[in-house]
């Protein structure tokens, strides 16, 4: 068959793209082959989890690479179902080591770190879960240049995070046209709007191939506007009988939230109502405490000059530094430092120790950033579906601060406030708003409410993916 020059070029056009296809498709089977994790020691045999994790590179100029831990959904259709990207707080926590070791994930860390067990109520049920390690310094994800944990803040954790998603689909390009969603609890509140209001940017100013098909976000028990979360503090500590009368009255008195500069009598009080907190667990005021050796965040609050500035800033940011219970976390720090762990999900590169916090981290972290509200009225007028969930037994960052800056928004109510309900139990209380915003309640969880509710947080989760009402009857 003789052809035309300009035939001769449309069929080299095509053989060119189908090569270049071929060899994309070599490349990311490779990448699959090499991520994928095999042997994970007492991993559970039944049922079978396929997984993968890794470092993706966000800065070649500092080699700044952040890990990943990836689980296919267990759904009986995986293909069909969305990507979500979970991430802890801190700053400095691991999405690893709470999120998926001990809170949604497929497997969690028992016995001293020496046996995992299949969590039957895992996120995995409904979607394919990214737990990331962010930002760089925390658990494996790793700089070059020490000068990055000096610069980290928001708008930083932001960038890395979305250059370590675009990367990502292109590393696994079957994800990229599902529908993605972010998720995440405690300074996460920061993070996953900061993100998606990022990836929302982005996505009308960036080529069609970095498209990311953010469909929303939903966080739990979320810091996200100083005055508003520090009144629900005093009031919560109060209205549940941590404190008394008059610590309350003296707070209230000397204390303005508005401002970050809080006054002598107001540091000392403040002071005073988390050294209350000390006597028991303020992420799950209703649970017992671990007695081991370990400190909660609460404990913190004890020591320093609250007269610096910088200290009485880091008094007022630091509240997740050990997570909820330090007793699991332990648990899943000594499984994380083992040898065979490491090498079966390829964290190669060289960590001293991992830790579930990085401390280090939340002691030099720049915070910028006092409120949140302005991003949520934005994304909220951006049509992302947005959900809030919180476990009302949590001291730090309690249900009532929450609904504080919730009815800030000014937002026209869609659904009132209502009961929801769980095996027949009351599972908590539901509020919809106008534009797309969900504020769930869950009765009796503390600050992890995955960790301390399991079955009432996958049915919250699985409402959210799939658009159908939380029960309102037993």
């Amino acid at each position: 068959m003789d052809l035309t020059p300009r035939k001769k070029l449309k069929y080299l056009i095509i053989i060119s793209l189908l090569v270049l296809s071929l060899r994309h498709q070599d490349y990311n089977i490779e990448a699959h082959n090499s991520d994928r994790v095999v042997n994970l020691p007492e991993q559970p045999s039944n049922p079978e989890v396929s997984h993968f994790s890794g470092y993706v590179n966000v800065n070649q100029e500092n080699t700044r690479s952040l890990f990943f831990w990836f689980f296919e959904a267990l759904s009986e259709s995986p293909s069909t179902r969305p990507l979500v990207l979970w991430l802890n707080g801190g700053p400095g926590c691991s999405s690893i080591g709470y999120g998926a070791a001990s809170e949604l994930g497929p497997f969690r860390v028992a016995e001293n770190g020496t046996r995992l067990t299949f969590n039957q109520y895992s996120w995995v049920q409904e979607a394919n879960m990214l737990f990331l390690e962010s930002p760089v310094g925390v658990g494996y994800s790793y700089t070059n240049s020490s000068s990055d944990l000096d610069n980290l803040n928001d708008s930083f954790v932001a960038e890395d995070a979305y250059n370590f998603m675009v990367a990502w689909f292109a590393r696994y390009p079957q994800y990229k046209s599902r529908d993605f969603f972010i998720a995440g609890e405690s300074y996460a509140g920061h993070y996953a709007p900061q993100l998606a209001e990022l990836i929302y940017d982005m996505n009308k100013v960036k080529p069609k191939d970095s498209f990311i098909n953010l469909k929303g976000f939903i966080v739990g028990n979320p810091l996200t506007d100083d005055e508003y979360d520090f009144k629900g503090i005093l009031d919560y500590a109060w209205s549940h009988a941590v404190i008394p009368d008059n610590l309350y009255d003296t707070a209230k008195r000397n204390c303005n939230f508005k401002f970050s500069n809080w006054s002598e009598p107001c540091i000392i009080a403040m002071k005073t109502v988390f050294r209350k907190y000390e006597e028991i667990d303020i992420y799950n005021i209703y649970a017992p405490k671990c007695n081991t050796n370990s400190s909660s965040g609460a404990s913190l609050f004890g020591a320093g000059d609250y007269k610096s500035p910088a200290t009485k800033d880091w008094f007022k940011r630091v509240t997740w530094f050990e997570g909820y219970d330090p007793c699991y976390s332990n648990y899943a720090e000594i499984y994380f430092n083992r040898v065979d762990v490491r090498s079966s999900i390829h964290a190669t590169r060289a960590v001293s120790r991992w830790k579930t916090c990085n401390n280090s981290i939340l002691r030099t972290y720049n915070f910028t950033v006092s409120s949140m509200l302005p991003t949520y009225s934005k994304l909220i007028k951006a049509g992302l579906k947005i959900w809030v969930y919180s476990g009302d037994a949590d001291g730090r960052l309690p249900v009532i601060g929450t609904r504080y800056w919730v009815e800030a928004l000014g937002l026209s109510v869609k659904s009132e406030w209502r009961s929801w309900f769980h095996n027949h139990q009351v599972g908590g209380r539901i509020t919809e708003y106008e534009g797309g915003l969900t504020l769930v309640t869950v009765r009796g969880a503390g600050h992890l409410v995955p960790l301390n509710k399991p079955e009432e947080a996958l049915a919250l989760f699985r409402s959210f993916l799939n658009g159908q009402e939380l029960p309102s009857r037993p």
